[in-house]
């Protein structure tokens, strides 16, 4: 079945003075624009395949193009605002036609140059749209797809009081709440995280470190290595700003004082005179 809004891989079956009609299955036959034709005339001889994405034109017909869009259909991407109508906003998307965003589907009134992360599906008349009210579209519970301390791609959606919003492997929607925010983080920024502790409401929590017990082994291990390169001592303790921690280690402060409490008892570190001090044996 041909899905708009997505990739296919369709055989040429006629030629025609404005282009070639593809097999379209239950679309029947799908027009491609002289004007997206590969430069290889070989390439769109009849019964040649010739992979395309499948959209509407403006009398909301099927047609392809071998134009590469930066999202499909299910899919979550930040794009750029290039214009706004009576309709809503315009983004670009990749593509000779630009993607609707409807007034009703902006979680705030969209500003042309700005980035904003949205997700594309089709409207009510099968027409590709886009929108940045994420929770409308992705799912904010886990459904059993993840469990706690499960690696994860994120995208950061949206900023809120409580922290950020971010989509989960493309399909569903977690927060990663403000004392979990070890680092820089701007709206559109890809990166792995972790899946954060059950909610009894079921909602996904997000944190940017592996486990506390995982990261308590090696963050030790990477702490006894820098006092042994620095004359065995360091002036960065458990007292030090939570920027500054990060800056060197790239951890919270929370897990920094996990290590520490975890090197001291094993006779490992002292703390006096307000810096670190390597035991040596």
């Amino acid at each position: 079945m041909i899905e708009i809004g997505k990739t296919h891989s369709l055989k040429v079956t006629k030629h025609v003075d404005f282009g070639v009609y593809l097999e379209g299955d239950d679309l029947e036959e799908i027009l491609l624009p002289e004007r997206y034709l590969p430069e290889d005339e070989d390439a769109w001889d009849i019964g040649q395949f010739l992979s395309v994405f499948i959209y509407l034109d403006s009398e909301d017909r099927p047609i392809a193009t071998t134009e590469t869009p930066l999202a499909e259909v299910g899919d979550c991407a930040c794009l750029t605002v290039v214009g706004k109508s009576e309709f809503g906003a315009f983004l670009d998307w990749g593509l000779m036609k630009d993607l609707l965003v409807p007034f009703k589907e902006q979680r705030v009134p969209m500003e042309v140059g700005r980035s904003y992360v949205v997700y594309l599906y089709l409207d009510v008349t099968g027409r590709i749209a886009a929108s940045s009210l994420l929770s409308r579209h992705l799912p904010e519970v886990n459904d059993g797809m993840f469990s706690t301390g499960q690696e994860v791609d994120l995208m950061i959606g949206s900023r809120s009081d409580l922290g950020y919003k971010a989509i989960i492997n493309g399909s569903h929607l977690g927060l990663i709440h403000n004392n979990e925010i070890v680092r820089p983080i701007t709206i559109g920024d890809e990166f792995k995280g972790y899946i954060g502790e059950a909610r009894e409401d079921g909602r996904l929590n997000i944190t940017l470190q592996k486990p506390s017990l995982e990261m308590r082994g090696e963050l030790a291990d990477i702490i006894l290595a820098y006092l042994k390169d620095n004359d065995g001592q360091s002036r960065l303790t458990d007292k030090s700003p939570p920027d500054d921690i990060y800056a060197t280690f790239h951890v919270s402060k929370s897990n920094f004082k996990k290590a520490l409490g975890k090197l001291y008892k094993a006779r490992k570190i002292k703390l006096e005179d307000g810096q670190i001090i390597l035991i040596q044996k």
